[in-house]
């Protein structure tokens, strides 16, 4: 008998999904669809967006890249940055290909759906929004932070906690999500948020209006990833409750599971983060607050890497064992 395909969303952006999405392309019987946030502001994608008006393409190249087969080859040439050029210096060559499309075929998304032809992409990437817009932190002290970049790179060495965040609209009133978007989380069959930085990456999407409408109402199974380090200015001393009862505050529902890491990095890597004030996210499954919710707590951890992030084939195998338990 054959297998009917299940669809996958994911939601999320920056190189956390990058990485999900690489591992979810080595399965077989899925249907994926990508959900991303366009709150990214720095380096050539903010240029692009100040200087053409275009939206963010950081995220979306990233995730193009992860679903097609030529990722290897494509990337060290789509993700080159241009030196010669003072126009084009600091651009990368994948942000003005697909910055040339969507200005030629008019729109962002058919652009996006032209570059995902090119590379063979198999999958479908949608930006989580169309309209243009800036991401706005809101701080415990009343402090309010404008653009995700100055949100993601706190300046000293002392910051309040993030209290909420919101999107500020550049030319409506407000900000209307994607259709398709809403169309792909109602016809999931399970959806997976993260990893990512929780208030630049994740809830980005999640406070665009009419998505966590949808997410409320899915018959899909929803999971989250919970991320292996923290991060200062954003998610500084989080453990994993901390990550769980954001994103579930910003739901309005709770999760059908969740994916943990339960291995910690070696100590050199552990050192580098601490530098940065960042620390590793503690999980103890024996806390009587996973009980109902389904903790897949085991080692997630890319060994092989100076980065402490996620393995895409180790994640991958979790969401396969999901998807098909038997």
């Amino acid at each position: 008998m054959e297998t009917k395909e299940k669809k996958l969303v994911t939601i999320g952006g920056g190189s956390g999904q990058f990485v999900l999405l690489s591992g979810l392309r080595e399965l077989e019987d899925i249907q994926i669809t990508a959900i991303v946030s366009m709150a990214d502001s720095g380096g050539s994608t903010g240029r692009l967006r100040d200087e053409l008006g275009i939206l963010p393409p950081g995220d979306i190249l990233k995730c193009i890249l992860a679903l097609s087969p030529y990722q290897q080859t494509c990337r060290s040439i789509l993700l080159k940055r241009f030196k010669k050029d003072r126009r084009l210096a600091g651009h990368s060559a994948g942000n003005m290909l697909l910055t040339m499309l969507s200005r030629y075929t008019g729109n962002f998304p058919t652009g996006v759906a032209a570059l995902a032809e090119i590379l063979d992409v198999d999958g479908t990437i949608l930006p989580v929004t169309i309209d243009r817009a800036t991401l706005v932190a809101e701080l415990t002290d009343g402090t309010r932070i404008y653009g995700e970049e100055a949100i993601d790179l706190p300046r000293g060495t002392q910051r309040e906690q993030i209290k909420e965040v919101f999107l500020v609209p550049h030319h409506h009133s407000s900000i209307s999500v994607y259709p398709p978007v809403l169309d792909a989380i109602r016809d999931a069959d399970y959806i997976f948020i993260g990893p990512g930085d929780l208030f630049t990456s994740i809830i980005p999407n999640l406070i665009v209006p009419g998505v966590k409408e949808a997410l409320k109402t899915t018959c899909a199974k929803i999971y989250f990833t919970i991320n292996i380090m923290t991060k200062f200015g954003e998610t500084h001393n989080f453990s994993g409750i901390d990550f769980i009862n954001n994103l579930e505050d910003c739901l309005g529902r709770q999760f059908d599971g969740l994916i943990g890491n339960s291995t910690k990095p070696a100590q050199r890597v552990l050192d580098i983060y601490a530098e940065q004030k960042s620390n590793f996210v503690q999980i103890d499954p024996i806390d009587p607050f996973w009980a109902n919710r389904g903790l897949l707590l085991s080692d997630v951890l890319d060994s092989n890497t100076m980065i402490a992030r996620h393995d895409p084939k180790k994640i991958a195998a979790i969401i396969q064992r999901i998807i098909h338990p038997d």
